[in-house]
């Protein structure tokens, strides 16, 4: 019985090592290691899942060679889906501190995935790859744009910033990202309208509106205004916020005097 027992844990045991093996190692070497889907020729884009058209590809491979030319920073692009040369791309391209490896797969929940050198993270912080990669490789974007689309203009932004010596955050205000803005400008007007409401004979209350300042500032100000000026020099966008954090002030401010009824004359 014990034997029997025994010969039963041990098959177990066996295939359980089998199947780990299996899963570890094979899918392993498959997946982060397969030099024969490299390209025989020199170029900076893989496009394994065939993303870009050949005129996109062409004139991309052109911008990139032109920026490590101007720049010394090497772009580089792989897109994949049941395939990938993992690792061995870095051997490829000589990937150093100075490379940005842009990696699309749509099997991911984001589009973009990113490998940045440390020689260009102090001109592109980390928040600016975070927010690069929600912004372009989200899956609205890439299902109202296409794939193509969410890698070139992700590309057109790096480009761009380091041409500009870096950049704190990703150029330009999308349309979602601007009505935030609008939405926390006029909460901040609302919260700061309140607070100025007369008390005691005052026509304003400053001492409430000053007290309530940190609040309805950093509405306004911190998530209002610095997203709109760090992102774009339009001054459509900043003159609406402003309009919006005045008028929700206005409107918060005169409210009980609205609803007070009329005084009757005798």
């Amino acid at each position: 019985m014990q034997h029997r027992l025994f010969n039963r844990l041990f098959a177990s045991l066996a295939v359980f090592g089998i199947a780990l093996s299996v899963w570890a190692i094979a899918p392993a070497a498959y997946a982060f290691d397969n030099p024969e889907l490299l390209p025989d020729t020199p170029t900076p884009i893989i496009d394994l899942a065939e993303a870009l058209t050949s005129s996109q590809e062409k004139r991309l491979i052109a911008d990139l060679d032109k920026l490590e030319a101007e720049t010394g920073f090497k772009l580089r692009v792989l897109t994949q889906f049941d395939r990938t040369p993992g690792r061995a791309v870095k051997q490829f391209w000589g990937l150093d501190d100075k490379s940005v490896l842009l990696i699309a797969d749509q099997r991911g929940g984001n589009l973009l995935g990113f490998n940045v050198g440390d020689a260009v993270y102090p001109l592109l912080p980390r928040t600016f790859w975070i927010e690069l990669q929600t912004r372009y490789g989200n899956q609205f974007f890439v299902r109202d744009n296409g794939e193509d689309q969410s890698i070139l203009q992700s590309l057109k932004s790096v480009e761009g910033c380091l041409r500009d010596g870096g950049c704190n955050v990703v150029p330009g205000l999308p349309r979602e990202q601007w009505i935030l803005t609008l939405i926390t400008s006029l909460l901040g007007g609302l919260v700061l309208g309140f607070a100025a409401q007369p008390r005691n004979d005052t026509i304003v209350a400053w001492q409430w509106a000053l007290i309530f300042s940190p609040l309805w500032g950093i509405l306004f100000i911190a998530f209002g205004i610095g997203p709109v000026i760090t992102r774009t020099s339009d001054w459509l966008p900043l003159s609406r916020n402003i309009l919006g954090f005045a008028l929700g002030a206005l409107v918060a401010y005169l409210t009980p005097q609205l609803g007070q009824s009329p005084k009757s004359e005798t």
